[in-house]
This record gives structure tokens, C-alpha cells and sequence, in this order.
């Protein structure tokens, strides 16, 4: 169970919610609380850096964020952030620094480390990605399941109970997920793993691993230095 825990998965000296995740032994143990944790950094943020342009919305000056772009707390966005035109922040997200929110991408809570990418057409609800993590354009995390049964994380013969309706997707850093992609609810990617585009995937994926199709999974080869 260890290869599930937040420990194995992120840094988490690359987010401003370590203290939310460092509570937590499994990442979705920390969807729950994010509105909260939002709630209580917010207004201790410093205001040299930081403008409050609505409430329960705090936007790092450094920022970029598009005139189109609809912003609804509890919404943080770090610094160097670029929100481009059309995104939908639909609260409870905590955005970290130097990410991209791409055109008519939607984000609903969710966490997402700094270096995060989410440039083109995905949605990402009820989900945490790792460290300059990068889905592809039209890549999007499902967070409920169709019979709206409650979440599963399955590894193996391990089953791991959420207690919750909505679980997107756990992933790790430096993972890079291939464009139309979707990952169903209680999805878990391993750090500096790979999918390939066009996937369908559940479950979890161990770290450094190439996901090509379901049943075949690789372990990425790593190159001599």
C-alpha cells in the first residue's frame, strides 16, 4: 500500500497545500478538506503579492489570467500562473506556481502542484496533480463513476475504500498523460510514468511505468548518463 501514499507520489516541497496533503497517508483523504484549507491560507497570504479581487479569490500579481476567463472561489492561483482565454475555475482549487490553465479547460476541486499543465480542452475535477505533471489536449480526469457508486482504488488485488462518490485522478509527478486520454474515477499514476494518447485508464500505474493499452504496461527504460 506504500506505492499509493502521498509520500510516494509527490514532493511536496512543490505546493503551497503541503501542509493539507502531509495530514493525509493517500491523497484523496485530502479532496475533503480542500475548500478549507483554500479558506484558511487565503487571507494569510501576503498582499504585497497577492491581489484579492473577489471574495475567497486570491491571484498572485505575477499571474497572468485571460479577460475571458471565469474565476469562482474558494480559488487560489500562484505565481507566474498563466489562465488562458475561456478557462472555468469552478472553486476549490488551489493552482500553484508557474502552471498553465488552457483555453476551455475546467477545473473543480482540485490541486494542482506548481509546474502543472492543462493547456488545451481537459477537465479536471476532484483530482491532484503532481509536479509539473502534463495532460495532453482533450486529456480529462472522470470523477464519478456511471452507476454513481462509491469510489474504488483498485491495485492488484488491493481494494481501497474512499467513503466518496467523486474521486478523479491521483497523479504523480513528472507524469505526462497523451492527448484525448481519459482517467477513470480512482485513477493513480506513479511518478515520471507515461500514458499513451487515446487511453482508457483505471487503476493504478506504478512509477516510471509506459501505459500503453489496458493489460500492457511497461517499465520506461532509463537512459545512461
Amino acid at each position: 500500500m506504500d506505492k499509493l501514499t502521498v509520500r510516494q507520489l509527490y514532493d511536496l516541497s512543490h505546493t503551497a497545500a503541503a501542509p493539507l496533503l502531509e495530514r493525509c497517508t493517500y491523497p484523496w483523504e485530502a479532496l475533503e478538506g480542500i475548500k478549507d484549507f483554500i479558506l484558511e491560507l487565503g487571507p494569510r497570504l501576503p498582499e504585497e503579492d497577492y491581489d484579492h479581487p473577489a471574495a475567497e479569490i486570491w491571484v498572485a500579481k505575477s499571474a497572468k489570467v485571460a479577460p475571458t476567463a471565469s474565476l469562482n472561489g474558494p480559488l487560489i492561483i500562484g505565481p507566474e500562473t498563466e489562465v488562458r482565454h475561456c478557462a472555468f475555475i469552478r472553486g476549490n482549487a488551489l493552482v500553484g506556481r508557474g502552471c498553465v490553465v488552457g483555453n476551455s479547460t475546467e477545473l473543480k476541486n482540485v490541486v494542482l502542484f506548481d509546474g502543472v499543465q492543462v493547456p488545451h480542452y481537459n477537465y479536471v475535477g476532484d483530482s491532484i496533480l503532481g509536479y509539473k505533471s502534463h495532460l495532453g489536449a482533450g486529456a480529462i480526469t472522470s470523477n464519478v463513476k456511471s452507476d454513481k457508486a462509491l469510489v474504488v482504488i483498485r491495485a492488484g488485488e488491493l481494494c481501497l475504500e474512499t467513503g466518496r462518490k467523486k474521486v478523479g485522478a491521483l497523479v504523480g509527478d513528472l507524469v505526462e498523460v497523451g492527448c484525448g486520454s481519459v482517467l477513470n474515477p480512482g485513477t493513480v499514476i506513479g511518478k515520471g510514468s507515461q500514458v499513451y494518447p487515446l487511453s482508457m485508464v483505471r487503476g493504478f500505474i506504478p512509477e516510471g511505468s509506459i501505459y500503453k493499452h489496458a493489460g500492457e504496461v511497461a517499465e520506461k527504460k532509463r537512459i545512461a548518463e
